[in-house]
């Protein structure tokens, strides 16, 4: 279960419950969110898929516990590409 809570207007919190629970504080701009959801979802909702996606490739306890956004690409190059289609359906 992924819990998105926004803290302040580029950063949240995400509280991730598996097997163990971790917590996370994301930062996001508003351009880095434009160019990947073209305003089509909520900063919560894309880095809920985010995080959807980072769990598919990792568990909870390997995520870094406070990045920016687009860390996610330097990691896993194919991100953008992919969130854009999870957000789009």
């Amino acid at each position: 279960m992924i819990e998105v809570e926004k803290l302040d207007d580029t950063t949240y919190k995400v509280t991730v419950k598996g097997r163990s629970v971790t917590s996370h504080e994301v930062r996001v701009d508003s351009s880095y969110h434009e160019k990947l959801t073209a305003g089509s979802v909520t900063p919560e909702t894309l880095i809920e898929k985010s995080f959807e996606f980072l769990l598919e490739r990792e568990s909870n306890t390997s995520i870094l516990r406070t990045f920016d956004l687009p860390v996610i690409g330097r990691y896993f190059p194919e991100y953008e590409k992919v969130i854009r289609k999870m957000i789009s359906g």
